[in-house]
């Protein structure tokens, strides 16, 4: 343990090390090895970073608002020039490919820029009442202290979505990274500090989730949660934070269909369902883990996915050409492979992979392969249940009816893909698909201009784009009395 780096974490702009004494080994999911000790914070830390948070927030709320979006901007700025650096730590912390972890880093600033321009425009509005003699209007303001709980598999492209619109609201911050994988925000925090953000502002404590992340859900200073993360735990994030009617937001888990008609440009929808599923190693909650093919190109679709799929280099993250890697934890790896079994004995047949990896190239990492099952029916667990790894379900379908069906024949409504040639189609399958994302012909696509959330067990409220800074805010109404004489003090002005 003498030769792995040793993080600490911060509270009130100083680095700490942990109540409990103890760290925790976090691994690289590419040589199975542990390669950092991460401090292991319990209530106490939480505590600490809560109080940090609410002493802060008075002096942080007060900051013009100009001037909060010009740190942010240089926040922004310090990602950029650290992307590289930052990249990589993630990579070695989650095993996701360099290529991608690389463009994330590169774009996350831009949620730092949007969201700092936002901080001066968030306004009131002057209301038309109905009372003589009376001025009323509503002011937004910040809601106090956010614990911010994120998850392993796009650490800080995940914080920045939820930071962001938080800071320029006006709120502070407490974080609680996933144990899996802490590494890359406890870095950021030191960007945080140089960017010249007051004591307090944002605070991190990293550790387990019952023992950090429920104190931080159930602390009665912390205002509202903000959640990314499995449907189970969203679940009791929510009924816990009821307990003291904390508001929440909750990014959860997903089903999505990638639906494929057969009037559709077939080469660019090979490519979009590969990367739906496949991209990230298919851990991503947007996943489109449910393809859905017209039965008239069924065949020849598939065969053209397969032939595609099995030219995919698994392999070392950190080669630029990979282009699948490990997947992030030995939990998830066990699971994936639980449901690849759960499939076949359902009766679903792998006409790719269907296993793990053993390729030379997969070393020692937890590394399965991509897979492709045929066979499945909408009521099979297989495409029922978020597996949250590069599993794809191939469901045939005979018209849009039967489509938008199976597509929305699952509790969750995060996202949906459509490959279609018409128009007509195009707006019909967007406006009938119950999601919160509907790509027509692209599948993947983030931007921190729009908003971003699900449909029924897939969560609730929106990051990214303006709704978001209104999670982060609440509405105050004011009433400024003109009239000379007070009337009946015993009847309802």
């Amino acid at each position: 343990m003498g030769n792995l780096k040793r993080y600490q974490m911060t509270i009130a702009g100083k680095k700490v090390d942990p109540a409990s004494g103890e760290w925790f080994e976090t691994e690289n999911p590419y040589t199975g090895k542990a390669w950092a000790e991460i401090p292991r914070g319990n209530a106490e830390d939480i505590d600490r970073a809560v109080k940090a948070a609410k002493d802060a927030l008075p002096g942080w709320r007060r900051t013009i608002a100009t001037q909060r979006g010009h740190l942010m901007r240089k926040l922004g700025d310090l990602i950029a020039e650290n992307a590289d650096s930052l990249a990589a730590t993630e990579v070695r912390d989650n095993g996701k490919l360099i290529a991608e972890m690389g463009l994330q880093l590169k774009y996350a600033p831009q949620w730092y820029y949007y969201f700092g321009g936002l901080a001066d425009k968030i306004e009131g509005a002057v209301i038309p009442i109905d009372k003589p003699d009376t001025f009323n209007f509503t002011r937004k303001e910040p809601l106090g202290v956010i614990g911010m709980i994120t998850p392993w598999n796009s650490p800080l492209m995940l914080t920045a979505w939820k930071l962001a619109p938080a800071l320029a609201a006006g709120n502070t911050v407490v974080l609680k990274p996933s144990e899996f994988t802490s590494a890359s925000a406890l870095e950021f925090m030191d960007l945080v500090k140089q960017a010249g953000f007051p004591d307090g502002v944002v605070n991190i404590v990293t550790g387990y989730g019952k023992e950090a992340g429920e104190a931080l859900i159930s602390h009665p200073d912390v205002a509202k949660i903000a959640f990314t993360g499995g449907s189970a735990t969203g679940k009791h994030v929510y009924s816990t934070a009821a307990q003291s009617f904390k508001k929440v937001s909750l990014e959860l888990g997903g089903k999505s269909p990638n639906i494929v008609f057969d009037d559709c440009n077939v080469e660019n929808a090979v490519k979009g369902v590969i990367s739906g599923i496949f991209a990230a190693t298919g851990q991503t909650c947007i996943a489109g883990s449910r393809l859905l093919v017209q039965k008239s190109i069924h065949n020849e679709f598939v065969d053209k996915l397969v032939a595609l799929a099995k030219t995919a280099k698994m392999g070392d993250p950190m080669d630029p050409d990979t282009q699948v890697g490990p997947v992030t934890t030995p939990p998830q790896y066990e699971k994936i492979l639980g449901y690849m079994d759960i499939a076949k004995g359902e009766g679903a047949e792998a006409v790719l992979g269907g296993g793990k990896a053993t390729r030379p190239e997969c070393g020692d990492g937890w590394f399965v392969e991509p897979t492709i099952f045929t066979g499945v029916n909408n009521q099979m667990r297989i495409a029922q249940e978020e597996v949250f790894g590069p599993v794809l379900s191939v469901i045939p379908f005979e018209d849009e009816e039967e489509a938008l069906a199976i597509g929305n024949d699952v509790v969750y409504g995060l996202a949906a893909g459509v490959w279609t040639e018409s128009i007509r189609r195009a707006f019909i399958m967007s406006q009938e698909l119950q999601a919160g994302t509907v790509w027509v012909n692209t599948y993947r696509a983030v931007s921190y201009m729009s908003p971003f959330g699900g449909y029924k067990q897939s969560g609730l409220g929106r990051e990214s784009g303006q709704a978001a800074i209104e999670e982060y805010l609440q509405t105050k109404s004011v009433w400024i009395s003109m009239a000379t004489e007070v009337p009946n003090p015993f009847v309802m002005r």
